[in-house]
C-alpha cells in the first residue's frame, strides 16, 4: 500500500501529516507489487499526487503508466505523418504505406482489433504467420517495419511494450551476386542498335539506350539515381556519386567515350540540366519508364535472368577482382560500412584473395640446391 503526505518545510507553520493545505512538496511511502519506495514525488498539488498514485496502483508497478487509447487507423496516419516530417524519402515513406496501409491495417480490421493497445504478441505471430507469399528476405524487411511502427506506439504510450520486439527474425539465405560477364555485356550493347524508332526520340533511341546502359555498368549507380542524373555532376571524365555528410565529395572516373555519349544526350534531351530526365515527372515513374525500357532490351538482346542492378554487381566485383580495397568499393558504392559491401559480395571478396594467392605464387622461384661433393676416406 502506497500513502502520500507532505513533507513540511521549516518555512511553513504546520508539522503533522495530516495537515495537506500548504504547499510542501509531496511524499510517497509504501509498497507496491513487491517493490518498496520512499521518495519525493516532485509535486505540490494533492489531487495531482492522488491521480498518479492511483494510476501506479492500476497498473501494478511502481512508476507504471497507463496507456493511452488509439485506433490502429489513426495510429498509422500519425506515423506516416511522422516519417514525413522528417524528410524520409519519398521511396521510404511509400514503403511504410504499402505495408502498413495495404497489409497491417486490413488484417486487424478482419481480426477485429481496433486499438493498437489490443495487439499482443501472440496476435503479432499470428500476423507474421500469414506472409506466407512473401520471401524470406521481404518477410525480414516487414518484421522490421513493424517493429519500428510499434516502437513508436509505445514511446506514444498507447501500449505497454512492443509486442513484436521478440518475434525472430527468419533465415536469409541471401543469392550469390551474378554480374554480366563479357560476353552478355556485348550482346546487350548489340540489341540497343535493333531499335529504329522509341517514343519521341526517334532515331535517337539506340543511342539514348546505349548511353543509359554505360553509365549503369561504369558508375554503379541505381537505375533511378542514373535515370535522374543531373548533367552538371558530369566533371571532365568523372561523375559525381554524391558528397558525404563531412562534405567531401565522391567521385567514379568513367571511360572519356562514355562521357561523351552522355554529354551528348545532355545536348539532345528536351530537359539539358539531366541526361535522361525531363525533370518534369516524379522520380518513380522515371524509373519505372526505364525498367520497362530495359526489360525489352534484355529480350532482345537474349540474356536470361538479366535486371538493371546487375550492372551494380558488374561494377562492384570487376573492382573487387582487380585488386580495389573492400573499403574502397563500399565508398564508391555508398554503403555505410565495408559489411555492407562484404555481405553482399563476399564471395567476390574470396575469389579476389584467391587471384591474388595465384598471382604471388607465380613470382616464387625455387633457388638451386647446392651440390655436395662425396670425399673419400
Amino acid at each position: 500500500m502506497l500513502t502520500i503526505y507532505r513533507r513540511h518545510t521549516k518555512e511553513c507553520p504546520h508539522a503533522t501529516r495530516r495537515y495537506r493545505r500548504c504547499r510542501c512538496p509531496i511524499h510517497v511511502e509504501g509498497t507496491l507489487g513487491g517493490e518498496s519506495i520512499r521518495r519525493a514525488l516532485d509535486l505540490t498539488s494533492w489531487e495531482a499526487a492522488e491521480n498518479l498514485i492511483h494510476e501506479w496502483s492500476t497498473v501494478g508497478r511502481i512508476g507504471g503508466r497507463i496507456a493511452k487509447s488509439s485506433l490502429v487507423e489513426d495510429a498509422i496516419n500519425l506515423y506516416l505523418a511522422d516519417a514525413v516530417a522528417r524528410s524520409l524519402s519519398a521511396g521510404s515513406v511509400a514503403r511504410y504505406r504499402a505495408f502498413l496501409e495495404r497489409s497491417l491495417l486490413p488484417w486487424c480490421r478482419s481480426n477485429r482489433i481496433e486499438s493498437v493497445r489490443d495487439l499482443s504478441f501472440e496476435q503479432a505471430a499470428t500476423y507474421r504467420a500469414t506472409w506466407t507469399t512473401w520471401s524470406a528476405y521481404t518477410s525480414a524487411k516487414n518484421l522490421e517495419l513493424l517493429r519500428m511502427f510499434l516502437r513508436f506506439c509505445v514511446k506514444a504510450r498507447w501500449m505497454e511494450e512492443n509486442p513484436a520486439a521478440d518475434l525472430k527474425s527468419p533465415k536469409i539465405q541471401m543469392a550469390p551476386t551474378l554480374p554480366f560477364d563479357e560476353e552478355e555485356e556485348r550482346k546487350i550493347l548489340f540489341a540497343c542498335n535493333l531499335y529504329a524508332a522509341h517514343n519521341r526520340h526517334g532515331k535517337r533511341s539506340p543511342a539514348r539506350l546505349r548511353a543509359f546502359v554505360l553509365a549503369l555498368r561504369y558508375t554503379g549507380l541505381r537505375i533511378g539515381d542514373v535515370a535522374t542524373l543531373e548533367s552538371k555532376r558530369l566533371e571532365g571524365n568523372s561523375i559525381l556519386l554524391y558528397t558525404h555528410k563531412t562534405g567531401v565529395p565522391v567521385y567514379v572516373p568513367i571511360p572519356p567515350y562514355v562521357a561523351d555519349e552522355l554529354r551528348e544526350q545532355a545536348h539532345l534531351n528536351s530537359n539539358p540540366a539531366y541526361f535522361f530526365w525531363t525533370g518534369e515527372s516524379t522520380v518513380k515513374g522515371a524509373t519505372v519508364l526505364w525498367q520497362r525500357s530495359l526489360a525489352t532490351l534484355f529480350q532482345k538482346a537474349g540474356v536470361a535472368n538479366a535486371y538493371p542492378h546487375r550492372y551494380r554487381d558488374t561494377f562492384a566485383v570487376s573492382l573487387l577482382l582487380t585488386g580495389v580495397s573492400l573499403e574502397d568499393v563500399a565508398v564508391l558504392l555508398g554503403h555505410a560500412t565495408p559489411a555492407i559491401t562484404a555481405k553482399h559480395y563476399s564471395p567476390w571478396v574470396q575469389a579476389r584473395r584467391q587471384r591474388l594467392e595465384e598471382m604471388v605464387s607465380k613470382t616464387w622461384k625455387e633457388p638451386p640446391r647446392p651440390q655436395l661433393k662425396l670425399v673419400k676416406s
